[in-house]
């Protein structure tokens, strides 16, 4: 290869990809963690090395000229193969000591974690703990976190995939809210009740029919992205929230509605890279939150808790 030939820094060729894929230099500024005027510049020295224009503005965000997106495919492969040498370095590293990232919904990062945390520091004390706390997928393949808990089967290629136990997911109120609806016994009743949900889309209502419920847009008056938002309003007794029972069951302030009903099943699933998975330190933290996860898993589903689905095809 003519190392000549490359005549740009390779930093500014991240800078250009990440501020592309964000749609502006303030998103893009977050993702990399530095300050914005500095990623301008680094754009800005990119296009001056390659004599081309990479963006235009549109309003306040950003969009590829044609010669930016004649770039992309090749910059794109530059991050992805960035993204493997930095995943089988990690899998090298054979010290119990350095930072293991953990994504995770926020009832799992509030709820379930701290204890497993408090665990692992007693266990492995030169190990710091990154919790991402998101209601939305890590992309485990580009480094956004180490191991995540997912609440449903993984498919992509080249993860390590186990089935930890299944959860009861309830609906739950304070008894003030109940009785002031006149404590309704069945589903027909809650037909004029207030739910506290994600959104008032259709896939969110059509998993309240699961325990027998027809409800409509106007069933919701309070909405929120937050699980633990949705989960303080439902404690405050402002309507009826879903939440797993371990969680739900515990809090003293809420009773299960239609507790005689079938509950909705929740998978917990524990991911890592496969390349990831051969670190010591990452094998470690991923085994107790296994173990710790599956703890209290109905006598019924331990079948499952050891399914290790370690295949170029993902899980099965």
């Amino acid at each position: 290869m003519d190392w000549r030939a490359v005549n740009f820094d390779w930093n500014r060729a991240r800078a250009f990809l990440v501020t592309a894929e964000e749609g502006s230099l303030s998103a893009a500024a977050r993702a990399l963690g530095m300050a914005q005027p500095t990623l301008g510049r680094q754009v800005s020295a990119l296009e001056q090395e390659l004599g081309v224009a990479l963006f235009e503005r549109v309003g306040r965000g950003l969009t590829l000229t044609p010669s930016g997106l004649d770039l992309m495919d090749h910059v794109r492969g530059m991050g992805e193969a960035a993204a493997r040498m930095s995943l089988a370095a990690s899998g090298k590293a054979q010290a119990i000591e350095g930072t293991v990232s953990i994504s995770a919904s926020e009832v799992d990062a509030a709820f379930r974690l701290p204890a497993i945390i408090g665990k692992l520091r007693q266990m492995a004390p030169g190990i710091d703990v990154e919790i991402v706390a998101t209601n939305s997928e890590s992309d485990l393949r580009r480094r956004e976190a180490d191991i995540a808990i997912r609440n449903y089967r993984p498919t992509q290629p080249n993860l390590v995939a186990r089935k930890i136990r299944d959860i009861d997911g309830r609906i739950y109120a304070t008894p003030g809210y109940l009785e002031s609806i006149g404590n309704p016994q069945t589903p027909q009743a809650l037909s004029g009740a207030d739910f506290i949900g994600f959104n008032r889309s259709g896939e969110f209502i059509a998993a309240m029919t699961r325990f027998g419920l027809t409800l409509t847009a106007k069933n919701f008056p309070i909405l929120s992205e937050s699980h633990l938002v949705q989960w303080s309003h439902v404690r405050q007794g402002l309507g009826i929230g879903i939440m797993t029972s371990d969680i739900g069951d515990a809090e003293p302030a809420v009773v299960q509605v239609l507790p005689d009903v079938d509950p909705i099943v929740i998978p917990v699933w524990l991911v890592t890279h496969r390349e990831v998975h051969t670190s010591r330190r990452v094998r470690l933290v991923f085994d107790l939150v296994a173990s710790e996860l599956g703890r209290h898993e109905r006598p019924e589903r331990t079948a499952y808790r050891d399914r290790l689905v370690e295949d170029g095809g993902g899980a099965q």
